[in-house]
């Protein structure tokens, strides 16, 4: 079994020393038990959820969740707005990581916490 680089400065040099993993080149100490779950958030980052912690995916439809001031505007998008088939971004700007089209408003850029899947 190869041991993990260093998660601290990414050297390979690691070696193990009782329950804790060494790296000789910073001195940074951790647990395999920290690996796994370092390396789950990874995984997990690409994922987007909504304010529920519902999983969305691309082509989901999405009620708002709260009142949403539009910036430079003076409408309002109001609870209950339904946007049908969504698309998430892979380059969220400024937190909005939804790319969809709002009844009576257009295309708009929408984050995941002010959205829950319908």
């Amino acid at each position: 079994m190869s041991l993990p680089n260093c998660p601290k400065c990414n050297a390979d040099y690691t070696y193990e020393d009782g329950a804790l993993l060494v790296c000789p080149m910073c001195a940074h100490e951790w647990t395999a038990a920290e690996t796994q779950v370092a390396n789950a958030q990874i995984e997990e980052e690409g994922i987007v959820r909504d304010a529920v912690g519902n999983e969305l995916q691309d082509g989901d439809a999405v009620t708002v969740i709260k009142d949403l001031k539009v910036k430079g505007s003076s409408i309002v998008i109001k609870v209950g707005t339904k946007a049908k088939s969504i698309r998430l971004l892979d380059d969220p700007v400024d937190g909005h990581d939804i790319d969809c089209k709002l009844e009576g408003f257009g295309q708009m850029k929408l984050k995941s916490s002010v959205v829950k899947k319908a």
